[in-house]
């Protein structure tokens, strides 16, 4: 702090010119009231709070949930927790119908649901009770698997789309791309656990106090957002490959009967659609994480110049949960049998349709039609 006036007595009651100091954050209300004691202490040696005269009075400014958020984003947690856990039990049930075993495609939107839950679970019901340190460590944790899993999943949902078909349906085809998506979210793990794990002990405890620390903070979300920018260029080059990939399986269509060309024209016509949401989805996605880690650090450093609506968040909490639910309603194993019986059906079926058609068409046990339709090299 800094007097910008001569310490006189005409000076007496003006106010310190301060920057912004971190002081607390609580990740629950168990208490109607907080009492906080503010020591000053000095120290002659090191220069600390020397001559600093008698202090009256402290500015501290405190930035809370207002009711209605708080209302609004309970009601969206209450709600959507067991939507999702509806589609997923629907979803897995239909999978283990099948004789086949599950499909990489498959088991990663499982797994991208589980997440989705982890994440809904409304236990902020019972912060506003119980006493828990531990609610601000946690909601990171949640947040950052389920970000972990939702990148990963575009890289082998776009993957799986364009490989050849001895190549797909293998984790390990995936290393070089979901790896380093591991190995950074463990050092945001450990980052995080820097700052709020020592406040479990000491919930004053802040990164941003120091110089060092700030600038560690400043370099990790600069870092962290210009990768998820290359991120996002990345998925638009593999969304493209998706896209001249499908594009060359339309050539085949008009060879097809009426019936037949218009089934496959609008599977591809929804699954274009559906790659184009996900890019939509991927580009609010690293806006929201871009935005949401600049706010707070403006809230840490003082300058706060960035407001943000509480609409922007809960509206992309809502888009990831529809995301979701889209893709395991989608993605649903079918248990139609569009094969002999139209084709025999239509008289304008010939030798060379019939060969396209076992390449691409969904069997009871065999996956989405999409899924298959999107290969490289057909099955003969």
């Amino acid at each position: 702090c800094s007097l910008p006036f001569v310490q006189t007595v005409e000076s007496e009651g003006r106010h310190y010119d301060c920057d912004f100091l971190p002081f607390m954050e609580i990740g629950s209300v168990a208490h109607k009231y907080y009492l906080i004691n503010i020591r000053l202490p000095v120290n002659d040696r090191k220069g600390i709070n020397v001559g600093i005269g008698e202090i009256k009075d402290i500015r501290v400014v405190g930035i809370h949930q207002n009711g209605g958020f708080t209302k609004v984003w309970f009601a969206m947690k209450t709600f959507l927790t067991p939507s999702i856990l509806i589609i997923m039990v629907w979803y897995w049930r239909r999978i283990t119908l099948m004789t086949r075993a599950p499909v990489l495609l498959e088991k990663v939107i499982f797994a991208l649901g589980i997440s989705m839950t982890f994440i809904n679970i409304p236990v902020e019901w019972f912060s506003i009770g119980f006493d828990w340190t531990w609610m601000l460590l946690f909601g990171d944790i949640r947040q950052g698997i389920f970000y972990a899993m939702l990148l990963s999943f575009w890289i082998i949902f776009c993957g799986e789309h364009m490989m050849d078909q001895n190549e797909r349906n293998r984790l390990s085809g995936y290393w070089k791309q979901v790896g380093p998506i591991a190995v950074g979210s463990f050092c945001l793990f450990i980052f995080d656990m820097c700052e709020r794990g020592v406040q479990l002990k000491n919930p004053f405890y802040s990164i941003w106090t120091t110089e060092v620390g700030t600038e560690l903070a400043m370099a990790f979300i600069i870092v962290a957002g210009i990768c998820l920018c290359l991120y996002f260029l990345f998925l638009c080059f593999m969304v493209f490959q998706v896209f001249r990939n499908i594009s060359g399986k339309q050539s085949s269509l008009p060879a097809m009967s009426k019936a037949r060309r218009l089934h496959y024209e609008g599977l591809i016509f929804r699954f274009k659609f559906l790659m184009l949401i996900t890019l939509a989805c991927a580009a609010m996605t690293v806006i929201f994480f871009i935005v949401s880690q600049v706010t707070e650090g403006h809230w840490k450093w003082g300058d706060i110049t960035i407001q943000v609506n509480s609409a922007f968040f809960t509206g992309i909490y809502g888009m990831w949960n529809l995301y979701v639910f889209a893709l395991m309603f989608l993605y649903a194993p079918s248990h139609k049998n569009y094969g002999e019986d139209q084709s025999n059906g239509d008289l304008g079926v010939n030798s060379g349709e019939e060969l396209q058609l076992t390449t691409t068409i969904t069997h009871v046990d065999g996956p989405t039609e999409v899924y298959k339709l999107a290969r490289k090299e057909a099955q003969e």
